[in-house]
């Protein structure tokens, strides 16, 4: 079905598509490359939201030299009026003669209606080509649309012993500069950056992407069931905060506010934050990727409550003896009762190991993302 050139003008889109990969959140990143007589005649990617699609970008780039084209795009033209107009109607207008998508677009507005609606007037369409590696570069969106959740990712450094803190809690640095950097290249791509009040009691972080080049900081968010935060707390300097707690305490909620904060209640029958309930509320807001840092008792219950989906761990080549672990999780009686992973990637980063790995589900719903 697909030829040589067929893989590598999708290639291509799918390069273009990974340039948006810190800027198109809530929407999809998105490539596409329209080539006539064997040469590339328009290519374009989506920025941002609100901004024109790949595909129109392309169309503009190839003016009059689209008709009778093929056009390679990595996720399937949409087909409703959005923030823009169709990419579908668009395509057709321009007399496109033939579409190769990568993938069908997962959001039920679209999901097969954009290709539907480019066959019925007679466009030759094709889709599959280069699939997984589509889909590897929106694990978010993916997730949200079809599971109504965010894509987990869950970030630890670690010795090699698999301590991230001395037990008096010291734990910075234990990786090296290069790892640390890289770290921030995956919060950026994050729509939230996620933290526990133990985290910022201890270390005091900012939680923002300052080690990449980037115009966009995520969403911070504070799991804090008792609003324990001090008012002075760095991650609260710079806005943008979502503070989750599970009990009342008015006079506090008033003065995180004036500090333009937003608080979130949501109480598990424990009395602690109900955390599959806050993962739907994150998806309920369009973030697609949720980028965890947080201490081993919160990691912990994010793992025992399913609500983790992939794990960042950055392996540094020491030991710290007696420290503090990466996870609080309970004593297993039985080997089959263990969390079972799948390696997807394991890379050298500066002196450290950068370990990507997803959890395994009976039905994962969505590949590994790109790491690099």
């Amino acid at each position: 079905m697909f030829n040589d050139a067929d893989h590598n003008f999708m290639a291509r889109a799918l390069e273009l598509a990974a340039l948006g990969l810190y800027t198109t959140s809530p929407n999809p990143r998105v490539g596409a490359v329209i080539v006539k007589d064997g040469e590339i005649v328009g290519e374009g990617w989506h920025r941002r939201a609100g901004e024109p699609h790949a595909e129109i970008v392309a169309l503009a780039q190839a003016g009059g030299r689209a008709r009778g084209a093929t056009l390679y795009v990595t996720l399937e033209p949409c087909s409703h009026f959005g923030r823009t107009p169709p990419c579908a109607q668009a395509l057709i207008d321009a007399r496109v003669g033939r579409v190769v998508a990568a993938m069908e677009d997962p959001n039920p507005q679209v999901n097969g209606r954009g290709l539907a609606m480019l066959r019925e007037a007679g466009v030759d369409v094709r889709c599959g080509l280069l699939q997984a590696q589509a889909h590897a570069l929106n694990p978010g969106f993916i997730s949200r649309m079809s599971r109504g959740l965010p894509w987990v990712r869950l970030k630890v450094a670690a010795s090699l012993d698999g301590k991230t803190a001395l037990r008096n809690g010291t734990s910075q640095w234990i990786t090296g500069e290069a790892a640390r950097t890289d770290g921030h290249a995956w919060r950026a791509r994050a729509c939230a950056l996620l933290t526990g009040i133990g985290t910022v009691r201890d270390d005091d972080p900012l939680l923002n992407v300052r080690l990449v080049q980037t115009d966009r900081q995520p969403l911070k968010v504070l799991v804090d069931s008792r609003l324990e935060v001090d008012l002075q707390a760095k991650l609260l300097g710079s806005g943008n905060v979502l503070i989750v707690c599970a009990a009342d305490n008015p006079g506090k909620e008033t003065e995180l506010r004036d500090r333009g904060c937003e608080i979130l209640k949501l109480a598990n029958p424990s009395g602690k934050v109900d955390l599959p309930a806050l993962m739907q509320e994150l998806a309920a807001r369009q973030i697609n990727e949720v980028h965890v840092e947080a201490g081993f008792k919160l990691n912990g219950s994010l793992l025992r409550e399913a609500c983790v989906d992939e794990l960042l761990v950055y392996m540094a080549p020491s030991l710290l003896g007696d420290g503090m672990g990466m996870f609080d999780l309970p004593a297993l009686d039985q080997l089959e009762a263990r969390t079972r992973l799948q390696l997807d990637a394991v890379d050298r980063i500066g002196s450290d190991i950068r370990v990507l790995a997803r959890i395994e589900r009976e039905a994962p719903s969505v590949p590994p993302a790109p790491v690099g």
